[in-house]
């Protein structure tokens, strides 16, 4: 097997170009060390798009009337999207054995929780808190309404789809996988339906201040291993967004490599028994 070699070089100043631009557009900031990455991963669209330098694909983002698709494309090139069902099992005990009682006590006039995931990658996380919440008697006569939104359209368009091989389900318990799974001739398993009609899925940007609005209130924000990938000044601003869009008394949920400290003052950090999380 030959291995195509690289015949676009891309020097250091155009580099700074395009990443300042794909920062411009979603707030993901790449430093000098993810270099060979970007030139790897972006490589074949210039291939795609016939051109012949690193320096016509930036003016190509800059200036052709296609520029909006195919930086879609580089977010789906450039961002990582590994993630599983049930994935960290002590926060989800703590969403269900402790957030939503509360929510619950807070909301009973309404009877309604609203619940968004930010950065859902392919779907496995709003389809866990659907199946989570489905698995509560208590909440089986109340409106809940989970929103999930991802700066990728392909991801979204694969969360929408809901099938997913054996490797999304590392964490799953059989019983889980069976109640609310069918097996597809390609030995993959499709979500039901019940389920996914919880889900309402977007493409997002989160720092799209205008976008960011049309969801409303929230009770609770899932927002897990997605604003690492930030620079300190849009990581601030993605949490006042988080902020004034969760309601008072409403949780934000982070992954357990990471933590408001420097970034936001306005939450209360609530030690539960499960775990810890952030509550407005």
């Amino acid at each position: 097997m030959t291995t195509q070699t690289n015949h676009f070089p891309l020097d250091d100043n155009t580099y700074r170009q395009l990443t300042d631009l794909i920062y411009d557009c979603s707030g993901l900031r790449f430093d000098p060390s993810a270099k060979f990455m970007i030139s790897r991963r972006l490589e074949p669209r210039l291939r795609s798009l016939q051109l012949d330098s690193f320096e016509k694909y930036y003016f190509y983002l800059r200036y052709d009337p296609n520029r909006e698709v195919e930086m879609d494309v580089i977010f789906d090139l450039i961002t990582t999207h590994e993630t599983y069902f049930f994935r960290e099992e002590r926060q989800l005990l703590a969403f269900t054995n402790e957030i939503i009682p509360q929510l619950m006590e807070a909301r009973k006039q309404f009877r309604t929780i609203r619940i968004w995931c930010a950065g859902c990658s392919s779907g496995e996380e709003p389809y866990t808190v659907a199946i989570l919440c489905r698995q509560l008697s208590e909440l089986q006569n109340w409106n809940v309404e989970i929103f999930a939104s991802d700066i990728s359209q392909k991801m979204i368009h694969s969360a929408r789809r809901g099938i997913y091989g054996e490797n999304a389900f590392r964490s799953t318990k059989d019983l889980a996988k069976c109640t609310y799974f069918d097996k597809t001739e390609e030995n993959q398993y499709r979500i039901h339906d019940e389920i996914k009609q919880m889900v309402t899925f977007m493409k997002l940007n989160l720092l799209d201040d205008r976008r960011v609005g049309v969801f409303g209130e929230m009770d609770v924000i899932f927002c897990r291993n997605v604003i690492i990938y930030f620079d300190l000044e849009a990581k601030k601003k993605i949490i006042e967004n988080f902020f004034h869009k969760l309601r008072q008394g409403g949780y934000l949920l982070l992954g357990h490599s990471e933590s408001l400290l420097s970034l936001n003052t306005s939450f209360k950090l609530r030690h539960l028994k499960n775990d810890m999380v952030y509550q407005r």
